[in-house]
């Protein structure tokens, strides 16, 4: 099974190396293995706890839903097979509108299959709620199945006996956090309240709750509580970001709600640009959360901002069999910082292609050998084209150097080389942000006559 986090997308300050393989650099698979595969998922959660029959539960959201990997293909008609054969006698289901049922089982569509990525979020959207008489403890299982059309093959199928979701009934709180809509074409600088709102939907009491708040680079915090510690994370593997662990002792009785001390405000600052703010929760006390798929939630604010995305290049001078380093790279001129948060994809690639007389004899770790058509080559050194990924996110006035050590073999006059950034594949990139494209592009050139 390869999970992804349970609700919505990948939540900020979290490893997610051991479930999505997201917001790490370097990764990702090469472009050229990707432009040519691709996989359906299912996205369920593992377990979905329910109070029993009577109590103020209303029933819990089983949200389920399909992605795939590769954007390079464009697939539709997702078939979703749902078997609640094993949760007779524990749960009853309520389907929507997109599921056709047909006794414990039904099918249920979803017309465009997306990636997972900042828009994505589930198709498919269950009510399940305790059967009447089932007893504390009792326990089933829903299990999955999907297809769909598209991919090189022209039909995509999930893993088989990957997925299910584990249903049980018992007691407790369940707190459920409200969703927040998202806000676009904020100007930066913009100071935005931020809803807040949780409900205690279980059978018994929460004794206080704590709440985390993560912010990415370009949101500011405005309000501090007293009950919050505050402190920033980020590095050479994970994009900066700033967080707020809240612990607050108001005691929620099973269908009462709370509300935060004073209104939640954040500013946009001058480098923003797609912005969130996840929130997650949990009862006090350490007691478990009986249907914690609906504690987490992500603010969105989009920024009206740009970013300048440039190559670099560089010129170097050598005589035949002696060895030269080339300084390329890539820079964010900004003023916005670029962070791909959702999908984890890098934000941009540097794609060298190797000058005449020159031979590369070594290469920065992140950069992968090409064949000239962007095919596997399958040594280190040597290569005719390099690709290397950028990190998923990067700072206004950041510089990535990559330093490749080349041989001249043989001196050619004015022999260049393109340098030229892409999103992977094999023409230069265009981005929405970057409304200076012509600097996407530069040239290593070796022993320039002028």
């Amino acid at each position: 099974m390869r999970p992804v986090s349970a609700r919505r997308t990948v939540r900020l300050g979290v490893c997610v190396v051991a479930t999505a393989g997201l917001l790490t650099a370097g990764l990702a698979a090469p472009a050229f293995a990707q432009e040519q595969s691709d996989q359906l998922w299912i996205q369920a959660p593992g377990e979905q706890k329910l109070t029993p029959r009577g109590s103020t539960s209303e029933g819990s959201p089983l949200d389920i839903g399909l992605y795939h990997d590769n954007d390079n293909f464009a697939v539709t008609d997702g078939r979703l097979s749902v078997d609640i054969s094993g949760v007779a006698g524990v749960a009853d289901v309520t389907w929507p509108d997109n599921c056709a049922p047909t006794g414990t089982t039904a099918v249920c569509t979803v017309p465009e299959v997306p990636v997972i990525g900042e828009a994505y979020s589930p198709q498919i959207h269950l009510t399940v709620r305790a059967a009447e008489g089932a007893e504390l403890g009792a326990k089933g299982r829903i299990t999955y199945a999907a297809v769909a059309t598209g991919g090189p093959d022209g039909t995509l199928e999930a893993p088989r006996d990957s997925f299910d979701t584990t249903v049980s009934v018992g007691s407790g709180p369940d707190l459920s956090l409200g969703e927040i809509t998202p806000v676009k074409n904020l100007q930066p600088g913009v100071v935005r309240t931020v809803p807040f709102a949780v409900t205690n939907k279980g059978s018994e009491r929460s004794e206080g709750l704590t709440a985390t708040f993560t912010a990415s680079y370009g949101l500011d915090f405005l309000t501090e509580y007293a009950e919050c510690t505050y402190g920033t994370t980020g590095g050479d593997d994970y994009a900066p970001m700033s967080h707020a662990t809240c612990s607050f002792d108001q005691v929620i009785e099973p269908g009462d709600s709370f509300t935060l001390p004073t209104p939640l405000r954040v500013a946009l600052t001058a480098h923003a640009y797609a912005e969130r703010l996840d929130i997650s929760i949990a009862p006090g006390n350490g007691a478990a959360d009986l249907s914690d798929e609906d504690n987490y939630t992500i603010a969105a604010f989009g920024a009206v901002n740009t970013a300048d995305f440039a190559a670099q290049g560089a010129r170097v001078t050598g005589g035949a069999g002696e060895t030269v380093t080339a300084g390329l790279g890539f820079r964010n001129d900004g003023p916005a910082w670029i962070g791909n948060l959702g999908s984890g994809d890098p934000v941009a690639a540097v794609d060298f292609t190797v000058p005449e007389g020159v031979t590369v004899t070594s290469a920065p770790a992140d950069c992968a050998p090409r064949t000239l058509s962007g095919g596997h080559y399958p040594q280190r050194t040597g290569a005719p084209r390099y690709s290397c990924e950028m990190p998923y996110w990067a700072l206004p006035d950041t510089t990535r150097t990559l330093p490749f050590q080349l041989r001249i073999d043989r001196v050619v006059p004015d022999a260049t080389g393109r340098v030229m950034l892409t999103t992977g594949g094999s023409t230069p990139a265009t981005f929405p942000f970057d409304h200076q494209p012509a600097n996407n592009t530069a040239q290593l050139v070796v022993n320039a006559t002028a």
